[in-house]
């Protein structure tokens, strides 16, 4: 029984071993199979890829001989650039020297020219000093003769001879003066005449004179104490929000407006014709229309400033500064709209500096500003023009422009054209026929003083302001004014005039002199 068992289990062991060997035999040849499919495969990416290195290979090498030859055109093109400029630049230096030798040339003939004249020089200079040491002996000599036969000391004499050489001098100054005067004014005057007439035959414009106070007509009588309100609470609503004052006289429908602010002016003149319309009159309403009000008019201040500077081709002006353009359509001077008064100078300072080949932007934004002080200087104290200035600095405009600004009223002395360009613009417009206006009583105390400036002087017989005042005929004593004389004495009595008044455009000084003589024939 255990043989037998025995024999099966030998013979199960050995099938069991047949099959693990025949498992592993076929197992070893399948991964070998494996192995070479592999290695095919790993072959054939080998040799793909060897053949796309080859073809990459390829194609790099035409790539970089393309890009090698393109590199090298450039290069050749660049190099022949190089080349023409290196040319260019020889012959320059080359003609540069040629031209500097011939300077040194004409130098070394100078320098020979100027020793020599300095040698002639020191020559003369000693023949010269022999004869002044010759003359002072001569001198010293006849002033010892003279003292004899005058009876003068050297001191009196010399205070003698100084007084008639000072009276000589001053007649002979006057001469030249006069001389130099009339030729100066033959050329000058035709040339500026020209400018300023080429000015305002290309520039005329329409100006806007306006009042100083403002009228508002009312629809009737009764309305007159809707604006006063109960106890006057109304009219001190809008003086406080406005800072105008209101006057309520007998004129029939009407109420005027009057302060020194033009804007507070407006506010409240627009304010009061929307509170009538509106029929709300009460102290609460009157605060939140004059607010209403006062925003509508920056924005149509703004928008002014804006579209003068666009019709004038002027650009890069602050916010502030245009705002305070606009604010100039309000303010007036001798009934002289400002803003189209500042407009006319810049278009005149425009033609001038075009006329005389300058720059004609800088020449507009300096004629455009130059009394942007005015509108501040009903709130700071000080002449305008230096405001203008201060206010055009803090904006950011230009030291030149800033000056013209200072500069053209003489706050300080003009320096360059432009400055005077500005000065001249603004007395052109100021000046012309019916730009201006003034009161009667203002005119007749302005002739009066400059008839009364001009007797002061001595010598002057009577005077006379005539054409409204810009021309003053001064009548002299021929005995006691010569010629010569009276073109010193219009000088000294034009500076007085300037500095002692205030007065628009210019104002001629001409001096008259009449020499009589007069005898008698009698009868024997």
């Amino acid at each position: 029984m255990s043989a037998t068992i025995l024999y099966y289990f030998v013979i199960s062991l050995l099938s069991i071993c047949f099959i693990i060997f025949f498992y592993f035999f076929l197992k070893n040849r399948f991964f070998k199979k494996k192995i070479e499919e592999k290695e095919k495969e790993a072959n054939r990416i080998i040799k793909e890829a060897e053949r796309q290195a080859e073809n990459l290979l390829k194609e790099s090498q035409v790539e970089a001989k393309s890009k090698l030859l393109e590199m090298k055109n450039k290069f050749d093109i660049e190099t022949k650039e190089a080349r023409e400029e290196i040319r260019k630049e020889k012959d320059f230096l080359s003609q540069k020297s040629e031209n500097i030798e011939r300077k040194i040339d004409r130098l070394e003939k100078r320098s020979i020219d100027v020793l020599r004249a300095e040698k002639s020089v020191k020559d003369k200079e000693y023949s010269i000093t022999n004869k002044i040491k010759n003359y002072e002996t001569l001198i010293d000599e006849t002033k010892k003769q003279l003292e004899i036969i005058s009876g003068f000391t050297v001191e009196e004499a010399k205070k003698e001879l100084m007084k008639k050489m000072e009276d000589e001098a001053r007649l002979e100054a006057a001469k030249q003066a006069k001389i130099i005067i009339n030729e100066v004014n033959e050329t000058a005057d035709k040339k500026a005449k020209k400018i300023i007439a080429n000015a305002i035959q290309r520039y005329s414009s329409s100006f806007v004179a306006e009042k100083t106070v403002s009228v508002i007509h009312l629809p009737s009588e009764e309305m007159k104490g809707r604006i006063i309100g109960r106890e006057g609470r109304n009219i001190r609503s809008i003086e406080a929000a406005t800072g105008i004052d209101i006057i309520i006289d007998d004129t029939p429908e009407a109420i005027v407006l009057s302060g020194f602010n033009p804007i507070g002016r407006e506010v409240a003149r627009i304010a009061i014709e929307k509170l009538i319309t509106d029929g709300r009159i009460h102290p609460a309403r009157i605060e939140s229309v004059v607010d209403s009000v006062r925003k509508e008019l920056e924005i149509v201040m703004m928008k002014t400033g804006e579209e003068v500077l666009f019709d004038l081709g002027i650009h890069g002006v602050h916010n502030e500064l245009i705002k305070k353009l606009g604010s100039l359509k309000y303010r007036t001077s001798y009934s002289q709209n400002i803003l189209q008064h500042s407009i006319e100078v810049a278009n005149f300072c425009g033609v001038i500096a075009s006329e005389l080949g300058l720059n004609v932007k800088i020449a507009k934004r300096m004629g455009l500003l130059h009394d942007i002080g005015k509108s501040i200087d009903y709130e700071v104290e000080g002449p305008h023009a230096v405001i203008g200035a201060k206010l055009a600095k803090k904006y950011g405009e230009s030291a030149k422009i800033v000056y013209a600004i200072e500069a053209h009223h003489e706050d300080v002395p003009p320096e360059s054209v432009y400055d005077v360009i500005v000065q001249a613009s603004d007395s052109l417009s100021g000046a012309r026929p019916g730009a201006r206006k003034e009161s009667m009583e203002n005119y007749i105390k302005r002739i009066e003083a400059i008839e009364s400036i001009s007797k002061t002087f001595k010598g002057v017989e009577n005077s006379y302001a005539i054409q409204a005042g810009r021309e003053l005929r001064v009548i002299v004593e021929g005995s006691k004014i010569s010629d010569e004389g009276s073109l010193i004495l219009s000088q000294e009595i034009a500076k007085k005039i300037e500095g002692n008044l205030s007065f628009p455009g210019q104002i001629k000084v001409t001096v008259i002199r009449e020499m009589r003589s007069i005898s008698y024939a009698n009868k024997k």
